[in-house]
C-alpha cells in the first residue's frame, strides 16, 4: 500500500461525489418531464416515438400495469437476442462468418442481457457477428439499463407521492432515460474512447505478422460504441472475452479511470434524484454515505490483501504484492479499485482476473455481489435495492423507539416489510441453492478446474455474480455447459425480476399512503445514527444468509495460504 495508491482512490471518490449533484439534478428534470438543454433537439424525437408506439405520455400506470409492461418489454428483448444468435450465420455484418450459437448458450446469453447481467459464457470476438454485438447486445445494454433506472424512479415516486394510485408510465420513463440520459452521454463517451485507441469499425479482422514472423489475426469491430454503454449502464458484456483487461477495450490509464467513473456515475447520482424527489436532498446524501462507507471498507481490504500478498508467496521470495492476473500497466491499486467498483456496481467489466486475487482480496467482490450490489449498485438496481434495506432498517428503528416506523413521511407497515424481505431473500435462495446443487452434480463438478475451497468459491462466485446481475467471472470454471447455461439463466432471471416485482408492489403501496409530517418520535434519517443503523441491518442480514458459505471458501483458503504463520 502506497501514498500514491491512496491518492488514486481518494481522487476517484472525490470525482464521483462531484458528479452526483449535477447529474442528479439533470435526471430529476428529465423524469419530472421538465425542460432540459437537450429538449429543443430531442423533444420532437420523443413525441415521434410516442406516436409510433401508440403511447399517451400523459397517462400514468398503476404499479401492476407498470410491472407487466416491463416484463412484456423484456420478452421482446429476449426473442430479439435469441433469434439473432441462432440466425447470425445467415445475417449480414458477419465478416468472420461466425456460425450459429448453440441453443443453450443463446438462451443463457439472451437472459443475461435482458436482466442487465451480461454474463458471458462465450468469447465475443470468436463467437458473435458484428450484427449480433450491435443490434442484440449493445441495443439491449441501453434498454436493460434504462429499465433499471425507470424502476428506481418509480419506487422513488412511491415515497414522494401522496394518496395516488399511479407511479408513472413505464414506456415514457424508458424512452426519456434512453433518449435524454444514456444516448447523449454514450455518443460523447464513445468518441472519447475512440480517441484513446478503442476500435470502431465494421471492417473485417486484421491479419498481421508478428516480429517473430508468425501470423496473427487481430480482432476489431464496433467496440467503442458497445464499451460506452456497457460501462455507463453497468452492463459488462464486453466486445472481447477479456473485457476491460483487453487493450482494445481499455487502452490507457485515462480510459481505465474514466471507465470506473462511468460505472459509478449514474448509480451514485440516483441517490440525489431520490433526495430531490422527496423534497429533502439530505436524505439522498445519507444513502450515498451508507454506500460510501461500505465501498471504502471493501476497497481498503482488497487493496491491503493484494498489496501484501500472502506469506506463502513471501516464503518463495515473491515480494511487492500479488501481481498475478493484474494489468501491469494499471498496477495493484487500479486493478483492486476496479474489482471493487465493478462488483459494487453490478458491472462485469473487469480489468483483472478475480480468480488470481488473494483469498481475502477475492472475498470482497463476492460479498459486494451477495449483498445485492447495493453499494452504488447497477443503474437503478442499486438505489432500489438499498431502499429495500432501508425499509427494514426503519422498521427495526421504529420498534426500538416504540413508534410507528416512518421514512420520508410514509409509514412502513407489514405489507412493505413483507415485500422487502421477499425481495431480499430471493438472493440467498438462488445463490446458495444452485451452489449446493452444482458441487454435487457430476457434470457440474467436472467443470471445476480447482478442488477444495478455491473450487467451491469459483462456483459460489458464479451464482453470486449471476443472481446479483453482475456478470463478472472468477474464472477457473467452465461455464459453457448445458448445466451452467440453464441454471445460470434461471439464477439471472429470478435475481432480477423476483426482486423487482416486490419492489414495485412497495412503490404502489407507498404512493397510495398519505404523507405524515415528522414528529418528536420519528427516527432521524439523515445523520450518522441512521447511516450506522442501515449498515448494521445490511451486515447482519448478510451474515445470516451468506457468511457461513463464505467461510467455506475464501476464509478457509486464506488460512491455508498463511497456515505456517499461525502455528
Amino acid at each position: 500500500m502506497t501514498f500514491i495508491g491512496w491518492v488514486q482512490i481518494i481522487l476517484y471518490c472525490a470525482v464521483v461525489v462531484a458528479l452526483v449533484k449535477p447529474l442528479g439534478g439533470y435526471m430529476t428534470r428529465v423524469f419530472n418531464g421538465e425542460s432540459t438543454f437537450l429538449s429543443p433537439a430531442l423533444r420532437p424525437v420523443e413525441r415521434g416515438l410516442y406516436w409510433v408506439g401508440g403511447v399517451d405520455e400523459r397517462r400514468e400506470q398503476h404499479w401492476l400495469t407498470y410491472t407487466v409492461a416491463m416484463l412484456l418489454f423484456h420478452v421482446g428483448g429476449f426473442l430479439i437476442i435469441y433469434g439473432l444468435m441462432r440466425l447470425q450465420a445467415l445475417l449480414p455484418f458477419n465478416p468472420q462468418e461466425q456460425s450459429a450459437v448453440a441453443e443453450d448458450l443463446s438462451f443463457n446469453t439472451a437472459i443475461s442481457f435482458i436482466t442487465n447481467t451480461n454474463w458471458q459464457n462465450y468469447g465475443g470476438e470468436s463467437t458473435l457477428s458484428y450484427l449480433t454485438q450491435m443490434v442484440g447486445l449493445t441495443h439491449q445494454n441501453f434498454l436493460s439499463a434504462a429499465t433499471g433506472i425507470a424502476l428506481a424512479v418509480a419506487l422513488i415516486r412511491g415515497f414522494a407521492r401522496s394518496s395516488m394510485r399511479t407511479i408513472g408510465n413505464f414506456w415514457v420513463d424508458v424512452t426519456r432515460c434512453t433518449l435524454y440520459v444514456l444516448l447523449p452521454i454514450c455518443v460523447v463517451y464513445a468518441l472519447f474512447l475512440v480517441w484513446q485507441g478503442v476500435p470502431q469499425t465494421l471492417g473485417p479482422y486484421i491479419d498481421a505478422t508478428t516480429l517473430e514472423g508468425a501470423k496473427q489475426t487481430i480482432a476489431v469491430g464496433p467496440v467503442a460504441s458497445q464499451v460506452a454503454i456497457k460501462l455507463l449502464g453497468t452492463n459488462g458484456g464486453g466486445f472481447f472475452n477479456a473485457n476491460a483487461a483487453h487493450p482494445f477495450e481499455n487502452p490507457t490509464a485515462l480510459s481505465n479511470f474514466t471507465q470506473m467513473l462511468a460505472i459509478f456515475a449514474l448509480g451514485a447520482a440516483l441517490t440525489n434524484v431520490f433526495g430531490r424527489m422527496v423534497g429533502n436532498q439530505r436524505q439522498g446524501w445519507a444513502i450515498l454515505a451508507v454506500m460510501g462507507v461500505l465501498f471504502i471498507a471493501g476497497v481498503t481490504v482488497t487493496y491491503w490483501a493484494e498489496a501484501n500478498g500472502t506469506t506463502a508467496m513471501h516464503a518463495l521470495g515473491l515480494t511487492g504484492g500479488n501481481m498475478e492476473g493484474k494489468e501491469v500497466r494499471f498496477g495493484i491499486v487500479a486493478s483492486s479499485l476496479f474489482a471493487v467498483v465493478t462488483t459494487a456496481a453490478s458491472c462485469g467489466a473487469v480489468n483483472a482476473m478475480h480468480d488470481s486475487f488473494t483469498a481475502l482480496g477475492g472475498m470482497i467482490p463476492l460479498i459486494n455481489m451477495q449483498l445485492g450490489e447495493i453499494i452504488v449498485g447497477g443503474v437503478g438496481a442499486g438505489i432500489y435495492g438499498m431502499l429495500l434495506f432501508i425499509v427494514l432498517a426503519i422498521f427495526v428503528a421504529g420498534l426500538m423507539v416504540g413508534r410507528t416506523p416512518e421514512y420520508v413521511g410514509k409509514k412502513i407497515e407489514a405489507r412493505e416489510v413483507k415485500m422487502a424481505m421477499l425481495a431480499i431473500l430471493v438472493l440467498p435462495l438462488m445463490i446458495l441453492g444452485w451452489t449446493a446443487v452444482a458441487v454435487v452434480f457430476p457434470s457440474a463438478v467436472a467443470s471445476m478446474a480447482n478442488a477444495g475451497p478455491h473450487g467451491f468459491t469459483e462456483v459460489l462466485y458464479a451464482y453470486s455474480s449471476q443472481t446479483g446481475n453482475n456478470g463478472s467471472a472468477f474464472a477457473g470454471l467452465t461455464g459453457n455447459t448445458f448445466f451452467y447455461n440453464l441454471t445460470g439463466a434461471m439464477a439471472m432471471f429470478v435475481g432480477r425480476f423476483f426482486m423487482i416485482v416486490p419492489a414495485m408492489a412497495i412503490a404502489g403501496s407507498l404512493a397510495e399512503k398519505k404523507s405524515i409530517p415528522p414528529s418528536v418520535g420519528t427516527f432521524p434519517t439523515t445523520g450518522g445514527l441512521f447511516v450506522g443503523l442501515v449498515i448494521g441491518v445490511i451486515l447482519i442480514l448478510g451474515g445470516l444468509t451468506f457468511f457461513p458459505a463464505l467461510a467455506l471458501g475464501p476464509i478457509v483458503e486464506h488460512l491455508a495460504m498463511n497456515a505456517h504463520t499461525l502455528f
